[in-house]
C-alpha cells in the first residue's frame, strides 16, 4: 500500500533536490525513514535521561563519547560488510 503526498518547496530547494535525485519515491522513502529513526532514537534517549540521572551515573567525557561513537560505527560497518 502506498500513499500519494504533495508538498510545496521553494523553487531553489526543489530544483536542487531534483538535480540531486532526491525527489524519487525511493529516495524520499529512504530520507523519511532515516529521519524517523533519528527522531525515535532521540526520543528514546530523552525518556531514559531521568533514569540515568537517578541512577547516579556520572556524565561521559567527550573522549568517552567519541570512543563509543567510533565503536558503534565500526560495528555497523562490520555488519554491513557481512550482508
Amino acid at each position: 500500500m502506498t500513499t500519494k503526498i504533495q508538498i510545496e518547496l521553494p523553487d531553489a530547494t526543489a530544483q536542487a533536490a531534483q538535480a540531486a535525485g532526491l525527489l524519487t519515491p525511493k529516495m524520499l522513502d529512504r530520507l523519511l525513514s532515516n529521519a524517523l529513526r533519528r527522531q525515535q532514537a532521540g526520543n528514546y534517549l530523552l525518556t531514559i535521561a531521568d533514569e540515568v540521572a537517578a541512577a547516579g551515573i556520572p556524565p561521559m567525557t567527550m573522549e568517552e563519547i567519541n570512543a563509543e561513537v567510533k565503536a558503534a560505527r565500526k560495528e555497523l560497518r562490520q555488519r554491513a560488510d557481512r550482508h
